[in-house]
């Protein structure tokens, strides 16, 4: 070889590995259960993945378990939001982690709404009904929005600020409902009851009301709230939609019949949900105004292992990286909350993970040379979303490390 391309090939070699030192983990990570109990679910996760919010329920097979809010925090593990008179609820995070909204039930209809700064619990007052719940915050947590019975004894979207507490109006019918406010807090989304009690997927702004014009109950806004995630409704089935000021986009589904849409990311260009497929099987999902609507246990199959699978994502970050909700864990046998990294991970050319560098890892790369995507796995040893000649120098380089 002479002098100009071995400098060259040092060159190229250099430079992946930079990129490798410098790139972060692709992981899914299982969170478990509290003590005793036997499944769990994740509702919302942070912007920088660090801190989940869900519940973990008692016994799986009785509906009438006794239900605790947590609190999983990177490092540390599932922290309780329990309370010994009754069930409690985490449906959502701030986007920096600090406040986490839900409430508490007691037997009969009543409730109460509850944000827990890290673990300490605050009940937001306010409105004097038998049933408040609290079901998002903005960003830092000024801002929290859920659902609230008036004096009337009707439901009503509720908006609290820094104390101030606003009830949502309807589209002409008794009854409205809060879920999702955008990450500044000056978009409000949810459901409200025309006249004739059916409701449609709407959003408070400033201005007012904005009806969708669909039966169904919208989720959750984007950072700015100009893209609205929910479900729709038609007399046989359910769609996961997405609505900006061009319309209604019905997302479809994994080739059956419903899908069920429940965050969006802070560009509006990521949604994630559950799907069902053809075989009227469900899954997770994430759509992307780039690539359509993929099962996320097809992308992650090389994360997940034999037996494990991905039934439903809940929270997606600001910036669409990190992914939460429930599946199944082969290792436990349990239905357990989860958390999915999803940028690439760089390594030294190990494709299958065994410690040795060898054919195996060079025919891995070989095999789907020149294809490209976000979901290539471990064969993007680079993670620049290409399978290509600087992936094949990596393996080559450390060929017959760790062997």
């Amino acid at each position: 070889m002479r002098l100009n391309e071995r400098r060259m090939l040092g060159f190229v070699i250099s430079v992946g590995i930079g990129f490798v030192i410098g790139a972060h983990a692709q992981t899914l990570t299982w969170l478990g259960v509290l003590a005793n109990d036997s499944w769990s679910y994740a509702t919302g996760v942070s912007d920088d993945g660090t801190i989940v919010s869900g519940v973990s329920v008692e016994d799986i097979t009785n509906p009438n378990a006794f239900r605790r809010a947590f609190r999983w925090v990177q490092g540390t593990g599932l922290q309780s939001l329990e309370r010994s008179d009754g069930w409690t609820f985490a449906q959502s995070v701030s986007g920096d982690g600090n406040i986490i909204v839900g409430g508490v039930t007691f037997s009969g209809p009543a409730a109460r709404a509850i944000y827990w700064n890290g673990l300490t619990e605050n009940i937001i007052s306010g409105l004097d009904g038998d049933f408040t719940m609290a079901y998002d915050a903005s960003r830092d947590g000024s801002v929290i929005v859920g659902v609230s019975t008036n004096s009337d004894g009707y439901a009503r979207g509720v908006k609290w600020n820094n104390g101030d507490v606003q009830e949502l109006n309807t589209l002409g019918g008794n009854e409205s409902g809060a879920y999702g406010v955008s990450a500044s807090g000056t978009v409000v989304v949810g459901w409200a009851q025309r006249l004739g009690n059916i409701n449609h997927a709407v959003k408070w702004t400033e201005s007012g009301i904005e009806d969708s014009g669909i039966t169904g109950f919208a989720m959750r806004a984007s950072g700015d709230g100009s893209v609205v995630v929910g479900v729709g409704e038609t007399s046989t089935s359910r769609y996961a939609f997405r609505w900006t000021d061009g319309g209604v986009q019905n997302l479809g589904t994994l080739g059956g019949d419903n899908s069920f849409a429940y965050d969006v990311s802070g560009s509006g260009n990521t949604i994630v949900g559950h799907a069902e497929r053809a075989d009227g099987s469900g899954s997770a999902f994430r759509w992307t105004a780039s690539g359509g609507m993929e099962d996320l246990n097809q992308s992650y199959s090389y994360l997940l292992g034999s037996g494990s699978y991905l039934i439903e994502a809940r929270g997606i970050s600001q910036d669409g990286r990190f992914i939460v909700g429930m599946g199944h864990n082969a290792a436990t046998g349990r239905i357990e909350a989860f958390l999915l990294d999803t940028v690439c991970v760089g390594h030294n050319g190990d494709v299958d993970s065994n410690g040795c560098v060898d054919d195996a890892d060079l025919l891995a790369v070989l095999f789907v040379f020149g294809q490209s995507g976000q979901n290539l796995g471990r064969v993007d040893i680079n993670c620049d979303e290409t399978v290509d000649d600087a992936d094949l120098l990596l393996v080559l380089f450390n060929f017959g490390s760790g062997c």
